[in-house]
């Protein structure tokens, strides 16, 4: 009986939990389509942006440093 008592809590209380999701969720401003597209598009540049700039930086150190060592 130990185990089915304790199967059914939890059980109740995984049901629980997900009704308070539910309820949060629901609350949750999302964010309309054009502010999506938006926000992509920005952290789409800006990591572009970052890769070129430390992709060069890398270009530029390997032929200083096979100056060098080569």
């Amino acid at each position: 009986m130990k185990i089915i008592n304790f199967l059914s809590r939890k059980f109740e209380n995984i049901k629980l939990f997900f009704k308070e999701v539910y309820v949060e969720a629901k609350k949750i401003d999302w964010p309309s389509r054009n502010e999506t597209i938006r926000y992509t598009l920005i952290v789409i540049i800006i990591s572009a942006s970052v890769a070129i700039y430390l992709g060069g930086l890398d270009f530029i150190f390997m032929k200083i440093l096979g100056r060098f060592f080569v």
